[in-house]
């Protein structure tokens, strides 16, 4: 890294970077310290996204970059309550660092990316791409991640991944997770963030998912931090030829939440689902941007997202369907509505279609409104009080998106944090 003087919004990180380069993993290796070095020029040059980026202009990052975040200083032993298990092997990370004693990996390929970087550092900023920001962040700083392969045509079973926040500092954790699947393999997995109440933290977790010719993997994710952290995670994926990405995303936590998903459909007959939910209370701004890029013919992608805001609230809903020219017979469907709960609830959504192929199927919609008043009546009219007719309402309104998640485990998960979200924001509402 040259010396120039970090500065702008993306100082604090930079000098944390300065500080700890030569103790994160891979410093030795020139390929990663060439990757670490190559986010810091790019952060001193154009720092952090503010509004007047297109890609952020919904979504003000500057509360998170106001605070005073520090390194996470969590023992590697010390003790933590675990909910309980919705699978038949998990991995857990707390702070960002993996933990062997509370993780069940028994049967899997599967490990630290802190142990085992040197073996991976070629796959690093292969899918997810350099050019994001959240990524770039995470390059400079990504300590501890999960490596996870499964072998041609193997069936992985349900895999849970844990991330804790001890919430005990005003920490930062920028984890980094490989998971490849080979040809005609098969995962579930369940990914799960949670921190202590108040916690104020910020998780930067950053994905590359490589999925093969005939692989499937679900992956369903379900976000629960404390509504005072700021949680941040982009998705790099790519699926080859009669590949499946079955993907669900939660966002029920965070004083500001942004799920971003990249995804490539780079053979023919790859299919990509790309569903998911916001609840989103007094004070939280819940961001989902998607970008899927049909690069090949015969493909099919689904997206149905909704939103459920109560209280002076922020969602936002960016995504953009691009269509090759060589994609023919694209089938792609978008679909993003949201409720508002309250009349200082504010949406912003930006469905996109780019199409240069001429014989494509693809639509995309977006709608926005209140409870509907009729229904409301019809059910208070039959001795329904007025607030389970509220949560009744929520529920139909929800389910639509919940029930496409086949997986049970995870579809009981998501029903689980709605009904905890519900239960603390409900009265409000």
């Amino acid at each position: 890294m040259n010396s120039v003087t970090p500065s702008g919004n993306a100082a604090a990180f930079l000098h944390r970077y300065a500080g700890l380069a030569e103790r994160l993993p891979g410093a030795s290796i020139p390929e990663v310290r060439k990757l670490r070095d190559a986010a810091a020029e790019t952060l001193m040059a154009g720092g952090l996204p503010s509004r007047r980026v297109e890609a952020w202009r919904y979504t003000d990052l500057s509360p998170m970059l106001r605070g005073a975040f520090r390194e996470a200083l969590t023992a590697v032993d010390e003790a933590v309550v675990l909910p309980a298990k919705r699978a038949e092997r998990r991995a857990v990370f707390v702070d960002g660092r993996f933990r062997a004693d509370l993780s069940e990996l028994d049967g899997l390929v599967a490990a630290s990316l802190a142990e085992v970087i040197e073996t991976v550092a070629g796959r690093l900023n292969t899918v997810a791409s350099a050019s994001q920001p959240m990524v770039t962040l995470n390059t400079l700083l990504f300590e501890d991640g999960l490596v996870l392969e499964v072998p041609e045509g193997a069936d992985a079973g349900r895999l849970e991944l844990l991330s804790v926040a001890s919430g005990e500092t005003a920490s930062t954790v920028h984890p980094r997770h490989l998971i490849r699947l080979a040809r005609g393999a098969k995962l579930v997995l369940l990914e799960t963030a949670l921190s202590a109440a108040g916690a104020r933290h910020l998780h930067n977790p950053v994905f590359e998912i490589e999925v093969a010719e005939g692989a499937k993997i679900t992956h369903v994710r379900v976000q629960r931090e404390a509504e005072s952290a700021y949680h941040l995670a982009h998705l790099g994926v790519r699926v080859a030829e009669g590949g499946t990405y079955d993907g669900f995303v939660l966002n029920a936590g965070g004083k500001i939440s942004r799920s971003e998903t990249h995804l490539a459909l780079t053979g023919p007959n790859a299919i990509a689902h790309l569903n998911g939910a916001q609840l989103v209370a007094e004070g939280q701004l819940a961001d989902t941007t998607t970008a899927l890029d049909h690069a090949a013919p015969n493909c099919a992608s689904r997206q149905t997202v909704k939103t459920v805001l109560a209280g002076r609230s922020r969602g936002v809903f960016q995504g953009k369907i691009l269509v090759r020219r060589e994609a023919q017979k694209t089938d792609g469907y978008q679909m993003n509505q949201a409720l508002l709960l309250s009349e200082d609830a504010e949406i912003d959504s930006k469905p996109q279609l780019e199409i240069y192929a001429d014989d494509v199927k693809c639509s995309h919609g977006a709608t926005a409104g209140a409870l509907d008043p009729d229904s409301l009546f019809y059910l208070r009219a039959r001795g329904i009080p007025a607030d389970t007719a509220r949560a009744m309402l929520v529920r139909a309104f929800l389910q639509e998106a919940v029930e496409i998640v086949a997986d049970e485990p995870a579809r009981e998960a998501l029903e689980e944090a709605v009904s905890a979200w519900w239960a603390q924001h409900g009265e409000a509402a």
